[in-house]
């Protein structure tokens, strides 16, 4: 080896200073590794870096495609980028918040524009040739289709040219060796043919199979990187860049990364907390969402314990901090979202999993058929045909298409449902689903306080509380706003409208001076309820007072999703089990559980206690359908075994889950169940029909029976077989539609729950 340093040696000497600490005795780091791209792939990652010294751990995320390795704080840094350059990995550091374009998808997308651009004219100019053309016009469209070929496959076939080159060069092997060696093959025969003047050519067959196995491998990686964003779009709630209160009082801009504990961090009303801390000065409504899901604010003051990413509403305050960026509270749930990420069952397509043995079978099969041939005819040409027909013909691509295309499919089926997917092997753990958890707020309920008591309120109360409501951003203030109307009696009060961070809004006039908000403080002590009185309570309640008496009290409730009723009955009539997961308090959850007839519910629960209350069903053997809504939920719903979240969810909710449903109704979730028990028997009947097919093509092909045009077009006819298999999962969904539209129509979700 060279003693000049190379590019992945100086990449090492970074690893200290960008590796975190895990305890006295472990350090982290995290590489971003874009060419992972199969279970052969984290198979070689894994061997090489568990085999460094002082590795305890590397653990590979195929989704996020990034590489966790644990090592000893007592030795030196360990040559994490040098070893994976060594087996064939480009790898760099991972960056916080970094967010790069994805130049892999745009350049899968201009290949495969390519390759169907060029099979399409290809085959047309293959019509006249089969249709019985004179030699010179025989000859003439050869030509222009080599013409057509050579860029397209120079184009579109880099990608796999590439893999299977840095395969070669480092001793191993991948399923793009084969296609590779199977597309050069047959082009280098198609021009040979023209040469000479041959009656058959096969640029048809090497731009074909490039188009075919390009759809699936871009299929593959949109799925892949949509899961990325789930932990990125969580790093990314807070600021890179704070304000830091020096002792003299004066201001400085640092970045996140600089804050140390006892530090003071001035946070803006509208911004979110950057760091774990206690309030030093400031008095304001705290969404906690974040961290319990309940959208209602809290106040906090000087003392409280706020969290990174929780969202000042109303007043400036001044945290000092008691963690560092790495410490926090947000950076614990990334933690969590990684783990979860990492530790799920990876479901690999079958072909993924035959990494090792089956492009050597392949080679082995075809190297044989050449060698016999020569020995049995002597004929160079034939034997070289036979070989290149045998590549072709046991090609991966109807086992590569088997999966994605049910997938696709079934992706348009759940999407005419108004149901995004995430992940196409969200289908397959859905599958096998026995217990399905619920968040309450913003998943079985709306999110939205409505006010319940509005029959029993003073109209005269209602238009001064919705009049003092609508100067505010307070959820509840903005709920009462609503019912602001110009034919009610005018609000008795002149004059400037005062906020009270953390307390309410207040009024004053000639008629009195009027509070719209807790009734701590909107009340005077003898009228003011006993602390804890409303703990227990199934509802959220404001007052309205005048010089210290009640006026009124507007009393909000959570109305229950559409649908919520009936997609539990229809999931316990399926044998499924069904959970209630909660961060509010313990009467409401308890009202929601009995009206929707739960056994199982947990209150009072923060982002960690979901998690390990997931991890503990799992434990015991269950398979776990989440379905939650809010940034707290977003490493549960990681860490599920199937995910799922209302398109009214929060980004990383949504991110965070593999299906997303778009309308207010729950029976989505039911649906996407049903519809995944059917996708998965067509998957099954899929790989059934690669493997005859493989299996009953192989002998015609290594005994001469088939030319590699003939052997180009069974492939393609297995791969449409595929296709078509997997399009009888819209069967009856136009006459399901048409039924849908009649005035007496089922439930949308009892269409589809029987099997």
């Amino acid at each position: 080896m060279s003693g000049h340093p190379t590019a992945a040696g100086l990449a090492d000497k970074g690893i200290l200073q960008a590796s975190s600490v895990v305890d006295d005795s472990l350090r982290q780091t995290d590489l971003s590794v874009p060419s992972i791209r199969c279970g052969g792939c984290i198979w070689k990652i894994e061997q090489a870096l568990n085999a460094l010294d002082g590795v305890e751990r590397a653990r590979v995320n195929l989704s996020t495609k990034r590489v966790c390795v644990l090592w000893r704080a007592d030795r030196e840094a360990p040559p994490l980028i040098r070893t994976l350059a060594d087996v064939g990995y480009a790898a760099h550091l991972e960056e916080p918040g970094n967010d790069t374009p994805d130049r892999t998808l745009s350049e899968l997308i201009r290949a495969l524009a390519v390759a169907g651009f060029a099979t399409g004219n290809i085959m047309l100019l293959s019509v006249s040739v089969w249709s019985g053309a004179d030699a010179a016009a025989r000859d003439l469209f050869h030509g222009v289709s080599a013409l057509i070929a050579l860029p397209a496959l120079v184009y579109s076939g880099r990608i796999f040219f590439r893999s299977a080159a840095r395969a070669i060069r480092h001793g191993r092997t991948n399923m793009d060796v084969p296609i590779s060696i199977g597309v050069l093959l047959a082009f280098g025969l198609s021009l040979f043919e023209t040469f000479e003047g041959g009656e058959q050519a096969y640029f048809e067959a090497s731009v074909m199979l490039l188009f075919f196995l390009l759809i699936g491998r871009t299929l593959d990686h949109l799925m892949r990187e949509k899961a990325r964003r789930a932990v990125s779009g969580l790093a990314k709630l807070v600021p890179r860049v704070v304000q830091v209160v020096r002792a003299d009082g004066h201001h400085v801009t640092r970045p996140l990364s600089s804050v140390e504990p006892g530090m003071s961090v001035l946070v803006a009303a509208g911004e979110r907390v950057p760091v774990d801390g206690r309030v030093a000065a400031g008095l304001s409504d705290v969404d906690r969402s974040l961290v319990t899901g309940e959208s209602a604010p809290q106040s906090a003051g000087v003392g409280s314990v706020v969290q990174a990413g929780m969202l000042n509403l109303t007043g400036p305050l001044t945290v000092t901090a008691t963690a560092a960026e790495a410490g926090s509270f947000l950076a614990d749930m990334v933690r969590l979202m990684e783990r979860a990420e990492a530790g799920r069952p990876v479901y690999r397509r079958v072909a993924d999993r035959a990494t090792r043995f089956y492009a050597p079978l392949v080679h082995g099969v075809a190297l044989a058929s050449f060698v016999g041939w020569m020995v049995a005819a002597g004929d160079l040409h034939q034997a070289t045909v036979v070989a290149v027909a045998v590549l072709i013909i046991t090609c991966p691509c109807a086992l590569g298409l088997a999966v994605p295309m049910v997938q696709v499919v079934a992706a348009r089926r759940l999407f005419e449902r108004g149901i995004m997917i995430k992940d196409g092997a969200v289908l397959e753990r859905l599958t096998d689903i026995d217990a399905v958890v619920f968040d309450k707020t913003g998943t079985l309920t709306m999110g939205a306080p409505v006010l319940r008591n509005r029959q029993a309120i003073a109209p005269e109360n209602l238009a001064l509380a919705a009049a003092l409501g609508a100067q505010s951003r307070h959820p509840l203030s903005r709920a009462l706003a609503a019912f602001e109307d110009k034919e009610s009696p005018a609000m008795p009060v002149s004059g400037h409208v005062t906020e009270h961070p953390g307390c309410g809004l207040e009024a004053l006039s000639d008629h009195g001076r009027f509070r719209l908000g807790r009734a701590a403080w909107a009340l005077d002590a003898a009228a003011r309820p006993t602390p804890g009185a409303f703990e227990d309570s199934d509802q959220t309640e404001t007052v309205l007072s005048k010089d210290g008496e009640l006026l009124e009290v507007f009393r909000f409730d959570d109305p229950l999703r559409p649908g919520a009723r009936e997609a539990v009955g229809a999931l316990k009539a399926r044998g499924i089990e069904i959970h209630l997961l909660s961060g509010d308090r313990a009467g409401p959850v308890r009202r929601l559980a009995g009206d929707l007839g739960l056994d199982v519910f947990e209150a009072a629960l923060r982002p960690r206690d979901k998690v390990a209350y997931l991890e503990g069903l799992a434990e015991a053997g269950h398979k776990v359908l989440m379905v939650g809504d809010g940034l707290n939920d977003a490493p549960a719903l990681a860490a599920a075994q199937v995910s799922m979240a209302p398109g009214t969810a929060a980004d990383v909710g949504r991110n965070a889950a593999g299906l997303v449903f778009l309308g207010d109704g729950l029976e989505a979730v039911p649906f996407a169940v049903a519809l995944s028990h059917r996708a998965d028997r067509l998957i099954r009947q899929n790989f059934l029909l690669a493997i005859v097919y493989n299996g009953a093509a192989l002998p015609f092909a290594v005994l001469g029976f088939v030319t590699p045009l003939v052997a180009a077009v069974a492939m393609s006819l297995s791969s449409i077989a595929v296709v078509a298999n997997a399009l009888r999962l819209n069967a009856g969904s136009g006459r399901r539609r048409r039924h849908e539209g009649t005035k007496q129509r089922r439930p949308a979700f009892a269409l589809e729950t029987t099997e």
